[in-house]
């Protein structure tokens, strides 16, 4: 299905969903029932099938036909049944009980009787910054779903008592009466759908590439269809927090998590792995987690991460309305809240601190090898740095730029701005150095910030789409002491525009399909081809890999590069999952194009033109 298709389809149904709600439910369920008649109707054609054909072998008129018809019917028939009985894991997590926490299964009943929601059979304690309910079908198809409720340890420690609650609340009204109950068998017929697409992925046989068909036709009918009732769920969900809790208390609720979240996203996370800097054995963060996020976030960031969450605009890639539209769904305002006073860790009862220290041995124990590869990872990044330290005096504007970075590894927080600014006074118009500076100036120098912004554009294109980016985010943001300048806004408007097309066919050219022209060694330095090792013995699919530079016409002087990697063992979807993860995330000097070993290239054209191999594990 094309994407175009599929938005047209979403918008239709979401203006079905507000003219006739009670029809657009009933057409949802309809068309559901399509994917069952499809399954049964099956399952009784091999049932068919079968009765006729082995009657007659029984009787010895044994024919060729008879036995191909009899396994074809046989291979129907279980495929028929494996959809049916489509198994989907239950979620991960430590079982919490009543006795365990009193409190909280005392909260969850009330919330339960006033929902009118059916029971939690399950609640389970994550590390992760989020809650959610999961209802795991029984009997796949059939349904018959447990009801887990998955709760964040994280989350307990940022909230306190009444928003998280608020946020409960949300989650179960999820199950809420009658439409909680079409919308969770709707939400299940989603799952299992999903997960018997994947579970019949590597099935050549006749029947199972014809369910494949199906559901290729199926499935994103069936997911563009039901988009308007779970995103409109959502909001139900939002209504019934803010009438169990109170709006402004949702409200609040929805806020803090959005700036939390992105802290810990943002900041958290990284300042903790570079512990490893010091600590060659893992450090668990849970017990500093819960010291910091007693703490009120920082004015600037907390102002910031509220603007960015407020730009962003709901959008089909998830069933969840953006922060804004949940806002004035809620008639609340898009402003900071107060912060919580507290943590609700008190329902887990009075053995929250086992809790805690559990989790951070789990999480020592989950991660010991990647913190042992990080630590000595950082270590060669220290000995780099020493190095370049020692020679300064005579250090190159190249060699303060990488030293700039590699103290930001070694301590995100170091201030590197005298290394940019020595850069340039050896080397005036150093991209690199101008680049760093821009990110290293203080947040309400503007004019330095554009000055700077304007030096880079005019060195060369390799760095003009950032400029041009970095420039608009800065004038679209307020700052105190500073008017709206529409005449520099234009300008820069006009400018990203003619850098967004040169980089449109830069990406043309990378990813072309004769990826072996204009290619030849990669050019990464001793120091620069371990840091890429090691990033590549991280991830623990691949195999080998190979890396060449590709040069690029319409930027001659951009570091850009193909990877080829070799990842047995796994479906061409995960494959293609992690290959633009590799992309997002692998720390080159240049963008990467991640292609697997497989149809195109072949194994053995990338071992004949990619040159040897730079990692084997």
């Amino acid at each position: 299905m094309e994407w175009a298709d599929f938005v047209h389809l979403v918008r239709t149904s979401e203006q079905d969903s507000a003219e006739n709600s009670s029809a657009y439910r009933r057409s949802v369920a309809a068309f559901a029932a399509l994917g069952y008649a499809w399954v049964v109707g099956c399952a009784v054609v091999a049932l068919a099938l079968v009765a006729w054909a082995l009657p007659q072998l029984l009787q010895g008129r044994f024919r060729f036909g008879l036995v191909l018809l009899l396994l074809a019917a046989g291979s129907l028939l279980w495929v028929s049944l494996r959809a049916l009985w489509v198994r989907i894991a239950p979620p991960e997590g430590e079982e919490i009980t009543a006795e365990d926490a009193p409190e909280l299964f005392q909260a969850l009943e009330r919330i339960r009787r006033k929902v009118k929601g059916p029971a939690i059979h399950h609640v389970l304690l994550s590390d992760e910054f989020n809650a959610s309910i999961q209802q795991i079908p029984r009997y796949g198809l059939f349904g018959g779903g447990t009801n887990y409720l998955v709760i964040g340890l994280p989350l307990l420690m940022a909230l306190d008592r009444g928003r998280f609650l608020s946020v409960l609340a949300h989650e179960y009204g999820h199950l809420r009466g009658d439409h909680g109950r079409f919308g969770a068998w709707i939400y299940r017929t989603r799952w299992s759908w999903m997960q018997l697409n994947k579970n019949l992925g590597d099935d050549t046989g006749v029947a199972g590439v014809a369910t494949q068909a199906f559901l290729r036709w199926y499935f994103p009918r069936f997911a563009a269809k039901t988009f308007a009732m779970a995103r409109q769920d959502e909001y139900e969900a939002d209504h019934i927090a803010g009438r169990l809790a109170g709006r402004e208390v949702m409200a609040a609720a929805l806020i803090e998590v959005e700036i939390r979240g992105r802290w810990l996203q943002t900041e958290f996370w990284r300042d903790h792995w570079c512990m490893a800097a010091s600590q060659a054995l893992p450090v668990g963060p849970f017990r500093g987690l819960r010291r910091l996020l007693a703490r009120a976030p920082e004015a600037a960031f907390a102002n910031d991460a509220l603007r960015q969450a407020l730009k962003r605009i709901s959008n089909l890639d998830d069933t969840h309305p953006g922060l804004r539209d949940r806002l004035e769904a809620l008639d609340a305002a898009g402003t900071l809240p107060e912060w919580s006073r507290g943590s609700a860790l008190a329902l887990l009862g009075p053995e929250y601190k086992a809790w805690i220290a559990r989790f951070d041995r789990q999480w020592c124990a989950d991660n010991a090898t990647e913190w042992k590869l990080h630590h000595a990872w950082l270590q060669r990044v220290r000995a780099r740095a020493e190095a370049l330290q020692a020679g300064m005096a005579q250090a190159s504007a190249a060699d303060l730029v990488e030293l700039a970075r590699l103290r930001k590894h070694l301590d995100p927080r170091a201030d590197v701005r005298p290394l940019y600014e020595l850069a340039l006074e050896r080397s005036a118009e150093h991209p690199g150095a101008l680049r760093g500076l821009v990110q290293a100036l203080p947040e309400g120098d503007r004019e330095a910030k554009l000055a700077c912004l304007h030096r880079l554009w005019d060195v060369g294109s390799n760095d003009r789409w950032w400029a041009a980016r970095t420039a608009l985010a800065e004038l679209e943001t307020p700052r105190m002491g500073y008017d709206h300048d529409a005449g520099a806004f234009k300008q820069w408007r006009k400018r990203l525009e003619r850098a967004q097309e040169s980089e449109e066919r830069a990406w043309e050219e990378l990813s072309h399909p004769a990826c072996f022209s204009h290619i030849a060694r990669h050019d990464l330095s001793e120091f620069e081809l371990g840091e890429f090792q090691a990033e590549l013995a991280r991830c623990t699919p691949i195999a080998r890999a190979w890396l060449v530079r590709k040069n690029l016409r319409e930027h001659p002087q951009r570091r850009a590069y193909l990877l080829f990697v070799e990842l047995p063992g796994m479906d061409d979807e995960d494959r293609y999952e992690l290959c633009r993860s590799l992309e997002r995330t692998l720390g080159l000097p240049g963008p990467v194009l991640v292609l697997w070993a497989g149809e195109s290239p072949t194994l053995q054209e990338i071992r004949r033109s990619a040159f040897e191999p730079v990692f084997s594990r």
